[in-house]
């Protein structure tokens, strides 16, 4: 109990109720608090995390929001049985494929393109100068109909001239990088963090302010090792697990 209180952040910015809803969700996680099971009572959970009730009751309520959680009238609440999907990060990690078994639809929606000079970082990436000219492209994955990432992508746009239009008609990282002559590629490298939704991410994910997402920034290359694409990723941490895999 005293180990769980005393994690709480009551300056770090995030809300009370927001990191209450995170251990919720830890715990759910863990198997703390099992699938298809009460939730102990606000009190005992207040109590727990070392807050009052009515951060508990804001929490629940997010949660409720959210899915994780069901809320029933005279009986309590109660931990909804939801499998999360989880998404291979390989040798050749693709959106639709890496999803392929577990949902019927995936697309990747193109929600606007600019093009800006390159800063170190996306420059060393992509084996570019600094400040050459590199095409952004934001998109946001979806399954069945529901947002499961967001991606920021940078492309040399001396190489890749008019694949905004390719990605808007297709839908399609790997049927766009088609168009220019690249048939395979392969994952050069993968970091891998977690931190706070920002704003954007909250309204593209359709998340809660305070909800987590998992990070990946990779950088792409062709089967000689020419580097073509630099991306940061995001995934919402309540709907989605990363997975390592040693295969394709």
């Amino acid at each position: 109990m005293v180990g769980l209180a005393s994690s709480i952040e009551r300056r770090n910015g995030v809300s009370l109720w927001r990191q209450i809803a995170d251990r919720i969700l830890q715990g759910i996680a863990s198997g703390d608090f099992a699938e298809n099971a009460a939730l102990p009572p606000e009190v005992v959970l207040a109590e727990r995390y070392g807050v009052n009730r009515h951060t508990v009751r804001s929490a629940i309520a997010a949660l409720v929001q959210e899915g994780v959680l069901k809320a029933e009238q005279g009986r309590g609440t109660f931990v909804l049985s939801r499998k999360r999907l989880s998404y291979p990060i390989g040798a050749r990690t693709r959106f639709s494929t890496g999803l392929q078994g577990q949902t019927t639809e995936r697309h990747i929606a193109l929600l606007s393109s600019s093009t800006e000079p390159a800063s170190r970082r996306i420059a060393e990436s992509l084996g570019i100068a600094k400040g050459a000219v590199v095409i952004r492209l934001e998109t946001r994955g979806e399954a069945d109909g529901h947002p499961v990432s967001r991606a920021t992508t940078w492309f040399d746009a001396k190489r890749f001239a008019g694949i905004e239009a390719a990605m808007a008609e297709t839908g399609s990282i790997t049927a766009s990088l088609k168009r220019f002559g690249i048939n395979d590629y392969l994952r050069n490298s993968t970091v891998l963090s977690a931190r706070h939704a920002d704003a954007d991410d909250i309204a593209a994910l359709d998340l809660q302010p305070g909800a987590i997402v998992l990070v990946t920034v990779a950088v792409n290359v062709t089967l000689d090792g020419q580097p073509i694409q630099f991306a940061e990723s995001r995934f919402p941490a309540e709907r989605v697990e990363l997975r390592l895999s040693a295969n394709d």
